[in-house]
């Protein structure tokens, strides 16, 4: 659902977007989603008490930051800046957040009797249709009101990452 809200708001900060960018946008969260919960097998228990103690710093991080880029954008009538690229360094950022507390998921598969792979994928394919979905809803909505919708998108990239922050230190059940 993280990777969902973001989608929406890259949609919302692009205006119009078609299929290019819907599956670009997907590949990159469905990906990562996919990659992360498989990595995170691979190192067990080796490292869950490191990856545990930051992964909500490291994506409240990222999120605030490209939420107040949104906020600055939309306030300052730029036209979108990085919020509607899909360059790799931008998507990277993005799809890192959003599923950095996947690594964690994944390495709580190998205490597990679960079929990590299959897991990985379906959490991919999942990731994949939803985020493709999410920029089409946020492009939309985007094309007609591009600079309420883009800092609204950036209001709600922060709160996201507050929410991810606020639900790791224990503040939200």
């Amino acid at each position: 659902m993280d990777a969902f809200a973001v989608a929406v708001c890259k949609g919302l900060a692009m205006g119009r977007a078609g299929l290019r960018e819907m599956t670009a946008v997907g590949l990159w969260f469905g990906g990562f989603q996919a990659l992360m919960p498989a990595l995170g097998y691979l190192l067990g228990t080796t490292f869950q008490q490191y990856i545990a103690s930051v992964d909500h710093w490291i994506a409240f991080g990222l999120l605030a930051f490209i939420g107040a880029n949104m906020l600055r954008e939309a306030l300052s009538g730029e036209d979108g800046g990085d919020s509607a690229s899909l360059h790799w360094r931008v998507m990277l950022v993005m799809a890192v957040a959003t599923s950095i507390d996947a690594l964690a998921v994944g390495v709580t598969f190998a205490f597990l009797e679960v079929r990590a792979g299959l897991a990985a994928g379906a959490i991919g394919v999942t990731t994949f249709l939803l985020s493709a979905a999410g920029v089409r809803v946020g492009s939309v909505f985007g094309a007609r009101w591009r600079r309420r919708a883009q800092a609204l998108g950036g209001g709600i990239l922060i709160l996201l990452g507050a929410r991810i922050l606020l639900e790791h230190l224990g503040v939200l059940g």
